[in-house]
């Protein structure tokens, strides 16, 4: 854990369970891809930038998931970088509560508020082309999260942020955190025409190719899709459906799973209603959904 991987000339990784990028720009000056999870995972960036007498002077978060911003606080506390983030996610960044607030529907109950949903706070700046390093790319990946960018630095690797999941998380679990059903079969779709000298996914192995591994994750999402509408052949009130997908899929309800999960599902009944496939209507004040 925490491994230096060096993939070309200058871009490199560290290995951790959201992976962290780390790109040479001149001299000792690095930048990194996200910050990893907490301020014990700051902690080992750090001790990595020192071991290698490299400076901090960025990070570039992906999106403002707290495994992908949970070591900016201390990073720039430490060394004074600056920090920026695409968009909505720029003040999710700044303002972390938002997060748990967002998937709860409300004031989140404590049992929400902690690192695995809630980062600590950074003094983030909004993403643009002028503050990126010379050669860098942003790739729009929106669908996992609201503005979830990835980035092409300038020796050709892509990092690919939460937009992909690996075989054995989806075949484990089946379904996959999802804010916007439709725009993440559209950045899926994009991936899949993508080339480049090596493609790093944050929880997937890095690759040279990696069209397989979307069409995977669009065949996932589909199916997912199809498992949800089976349930709805008779009205059901979301509850209930939520239930009968977590004994589906063999999932263990807690807090965290609940809201995460539970957002997911309504994202796909957003899609699928959007999309014709299902109904959503009211009686005896209670929402219920139907296939189409």
């Amino acid at each position: 854990m925490y491994e230096l991987i060096q993939l070309t000339e200058q871009s490199y990784y560290i290995q951790n369970p959201s992976k962290i990028g780390l790109v040479r720009l001149k001299d000792t000056d690095v930048c990194l891809i996200d910050s990893g999870s907490d301020k014990d995972a700051g902690r080992k960036v750090r001790q990595i930038l020192d071991a290698h007498g490299w400076r901090l002077t960025a990070i570039y978060n992906t999106h403002s998931n707290a495994d992908h911003i949970g070591g900016n606080r201390y990073l720039q506390g430490q060394t004074g970088c600056r920090i920026y983030a695409p968009g909505i996610d720029c003040e999710f960044t700044r303002h972390p509560v938002l997060e748990p607030s967002f998937l709860y529907g409300a004031f989140p109950p404590r049992d929400l508020r902690h690192k695995f949903l809630m980062a600590q706070e950074s003094d983030a700046l909004y993403l643009s082309k002028d503050v990126l390093p010379e050669g860098f790319t942003v790739l729009p990946l929106p669908g996992h999260f609201f503005d979830m960018v990835g980035f092409r630095t300038p020796d050709d690797v892509v990092f690919l942020a939460d937009c992909l999941s690996s075989r054995q998380t989806l075949d484990k679990y089946q379904i996959t955190f999802i804010y916007d059903v439709a725009a993440y079969l559209n950045t899926l779709e994009m991936v899949c025409s993508l080339t480049a000298k090596m493609f790093v996914p944050a929880h997937a192995d890095a690759a040279e190719t990696i069209a397989p591994l979307a069409e995977y994750n669009i065949s996932k999402v589909l199916e997912t899709a199809e498992k949800i509408l089976s349930f709805c052949e008779e009205p059901i009130c979301f509850e209930l459906l939520l239930q009968k997908i977590f004994t589906a899929y063999d999932l263990t309800m807690n807090f965290e799973q609940y809201v995460l999960v539970g957002s997911t599902v309504r994202s796909y009944l957003a899609w699928l209603k959007d999309t014709g496939r299902a109904d959503a209507f009211f009686e005896r004040n209670m929402l219920l959904w139907r296939k189409a």
